[in-house]
């Protein structure tokens, strides 16, 4: 078993891929003040817990959901079958095809750069389009070693000012951000650990590691989850 197919393994029929829970979509769908007729990009929809919410708050738009990993792309295409409202596709979330009128990242923009990945979407953005995104930051001035030491694999990682920089770097304008509540982070970890007990005691090595890495990171957010958190962020290009 390869690292990746561990992942894959671990994460399989897990609802969602990071935190985040109905409310912080309808937060972000009301600050961005979402037409009811808007065509929205799942950008990084992973298995796709945001679709139903997406499609309630533009009943008369479209959804279009977009993943690199296939099985997730094939997953929702079966379960919307019957919607024309809901168009998945597999492929870059930083090229994809079309414009919208709101792009939504639920953590995706953690891969592709805040800067960067705002500046890639732009010409796929409407006139007077918006982009709402989450990004994991430091909350606190000075974190713990232990959280710093977890998150060095994310070496770009920054605080509030400095996500709200780098969308001002991409020529966005800032409309309204937030942190996510704890519910959002509670929604991800908790199946999640679920998982990680129900594979435990059967899994090769392989598996066990990545068992081991994600495990770390739930038993980092019980102990020093005040050092870092999502940001939510609605923007415009100015």
């Amino acid at each position: 078993m390869t690292p990746e197919d561990a992942f894959f393994t671990l994460h399989s029929g897990l609802d969602r891929e990071g935190p985040g829970t109905r409310e912080s979509l309808d937060w972000a769908m009301a600050a961005a003040e979402v037409a009811r007729d808007a065509r929205v990009l799942d950008a990084g929809c992973g298995p796709g817990a945001d679709i139903e919410g997406l499609l309630e708050a533009v009943p008369e738009g479209q959804v279009v959901a977009m993943d690199l990993h296939q099985p997730y792309i094939d997953r929702l295409a079966s379960r919307h079958a019957v919607d024309a409202r809901v168009l998945a596709i597999p492929g870059d979330m930083a090229d994809p095809e079309g414009v919208f009128d709101l792009i939504w990242s639920a953590g995706s923009l953690y891969f592709l750069g805040v800067t960067e990945g705002l500046q890639a979407w732009r010409p796929h953005l409407k006139e007077g389009g918006r982009v709402a995104f989450s990004q994991l930051a430091w909350a606190v001035d000075n974190p713990s070693p232990e959280a710093r030491s977890f998150w060095q694999s994310y070496p770009a990682m920054t605080d509030r000012d400095g996500v709200l920089q780098q969308v001002a770097a991409a020529g966005y304008r800032v409309t309204a951000s937030r942190w996510l509540p704890e519910a959002g982070w509670d929604a991800y970890l908790q199946p999640l650990a679920a998982r990680i007990e129900v594979l435990r005691s059967e899994a090769e090595p392989a598996l066990q590691l990545a068992l081991d890495e994600e495990e770390k990171e739930v038993l980092l957010r019980r102990a020093h989850g005040g050092d870092y958190g999502y940001l939510q962020v609605v923007c415009e290009p100015l």
